[in-house]
């Protein structure tokens, strides 16, 4: 008598990846199509300043723009975390419930950072220097979530992506935004000296402080 083993087909289902990388590319292609002339702009960003000088605006944070370009940015970091975490071992990049962990903590965090931002420059009276500062880091983040979703897409139907390759884009994105804080600081240099103590302030407790509870409470959990 011969005996049959069946064995259970695991099958990955990547269908939820897909329709957000979908929604993601609509939401661009839609935000383009209602600010084509901004759009061009803004994706020229790398090697023009004319975006920054044409809407440096603080209320253009809550733009329509902006927030349709936030939802976007948002997947693609979210992709990006974990793709990077299954290529070293610590995920499923087809966890749709890790996804949505991700997603959660990534809104939360910028929102409450955003909101915590506006506490402290409206209890310093430096209301103006944190819009105008906040918004151009906001755009560049912006800037490099875009141009990590077509990378994304590759990472994720591929699974033969080198480790390198995702340390290597981390490197570039942490290189790009020192050099674009560094190119904010330059720009608002008046406002910063004029508010040096209050600068102090929000760097420690907004631009560090926050990362560096992200990191401990990383590191910890994983022990």
């Amino acid at each position: 008598m011969i005996e049959h083993l069946l064995h259970p087909r695991i099958t990955e289902n990547k269908d939820w990846a897909t329709f957000l990388f979908i929604l993601s590319f609509a939401i661009i292609a839609f935000t383009k199509s209602t600010n084509e002339n901004r759009f061009a702009d803004f994706m020229n960003l790398l090697f023009s300043d004319k975006y920054n000088k044409m809407y440096r605006d603080g209320n253009q944070m809550n733009s329509g723009f902006n927030i349709s370009l936030f939802f976007a940015q948002v997947i693609s970091f979210a992709f990006f975390i974990q793709l990077t975490l299954t290529l070293f071992g610590y995920a499923s990049k087809t966890d749709f419930i890790l996804y949505i962990q991700i997603v959660t903590f990534l809104v939360f965090f910028i929102l409450s950072k955003y909101l915590l931002e506006k506490i402290i420059a409206t209890a310093f009276n430096i209301e103006e220097f944190v819009q105008q500062f906040n918004l151009q880091k906001v755009t560049y983040r912006t800037y490099i979530g875009l141009i990590l979703l077509p990378i994304n897409v590759i990472l994720f139907y591929y699974d033969t992506i080198p480790r390198i390759i995702p340390l290597t884009i981390m490197y570039i994105m942490l290189a790009f935004s020192a050099i674009t804080y560094l190119i904010s600081i330059k720009k608002y240099h008046n406002l910063i000296f004029g508010n040096l103590f209050y600068f102090i302030l929000y760097l420690c407790t907004l631009e560090i402080a926050p990362y560096f509870f992200v990191y401990y409470f990383i590191t910890k959990g994983g022990a």
